[in-house]
């Protein structure tokens, strides 16, 4: 499959390609900085842009088959990023016939099969206190997703580590079938699992160990 990985320099963005590239796959990992992502493979196409440029994500979507978006908010991070940079993938997608999407954000993003705990709410509660302009654009990246008519699953995590990948969590809602963390290797498994798994299509799961 021909797929396009935005925010491939993250470091969830890093076990995304790796892991696409054993998998047989044709990967372009779109990127800001080329020099971030330091790896070489004949089936790796690295495109320089920025996910804030409609034009260049259009051309970075072209003849694929579906896109990975593990976009995030770093130090340097425009306001908005994932808000306007999913607007900008969906437009892409809607214009190339693209309709495979998955993307990546936190578990702060709420559904309405979550059933939040005590925890769940205080961590709910500190984000919106001491990162409120981080969740809303996460929130509101959900929104364009779920407006679109795209094949979609918004995949949400807890606390991430650098573990291995195991192949083995759970997938569940924030308060049923969760836990605390999960590592961005098992993340990135389960995101290259929907590109072909249509059980969470149009959902919002959570997996955590």
């Amino acid at each position: 499959m021909r797929i396009v990985i935005f925010g491939a320099t993250g470091k969830t963005g890093h076990h995304l390609v790796a892991q696409a590239l054993s998998a047989g796959h044709e990967v372009r990992a779109f990127v800001r900085d080329a020099s971030r992502l330091p790896m070489r493979h004949e089936r790796l196409q690295i495109v320089e842009g920025d996910v804030l440029d409609a034009t260049w994500v259009e051309q970075a979507v072209s003849n694929t088959d579906a896109v990975l978006s593990a976009l995030g908010h770093t130090k340097t991070s425009a306001n908005g990023v994932q808000t306007v940079g999913m607007e900008n993938i969906v437009g892409a997608m809607k214009k190339n016939g693209v309709s495979r999407l998955v993307s990546l954000t936190g578990a702060g993003v709420r559904d309405e099969k979550d059933s939040p705990k005590l925890v769940d709410r205080v961590f709910g509660l500190l984000l919106k206190l001491l990162q409120p302009a981080v969740l809303e654009d996460a929130e509101r990246h959900a929104e364009v997703i779920k407006a679109s008519d795209l094949d979609w699953v918004i995949m949400r995590v807890p606390r991430l580590t650098d573990g291995p990948k195991t192949g083995e969590y759970r997938v569940g809602y924030v308060g049923k079938n969760s836990g605390t963390k999960i590592s961005r290797a098992d993340v990135a498994d389960f995101m290259l699992r929907q590109l072909i798994d249509d059980e969470y299509l149009r959902q919002q799961p959570m997996i955590s160990y």
